[in-house]
């Protein structure tokens, strides 16, 4: 059983976000040969004033 974290800002579509684990799914079931119903996604949404980049919030570009 897969289980794979995805963590990345806020901002998508719920239509990006299906369309991200589509892919991820497709993608790791082809190249682990493991069936998609076996492979679990969490997606973790984080605010751009909580992550930073060169020691600026990501909020403040």
């Amino acid at each position: 059983m897969p289980l794979v974290h995805i963590e990345l800002l806020e901002g998508r579509t719920p239509e990006q976000l299906k369309g991200l684990v589509e892919d991820v799914t497709a993608a790791i079931a082809k190249n682990a040969n493991v069936p998609a119903e076996r492979i679990h996604i969490v997606l973790s949404e984080m605010k751009h004033d909580h992550y930073a980049v060169g020691g600026k919030l990501t909020s403040e570009k």
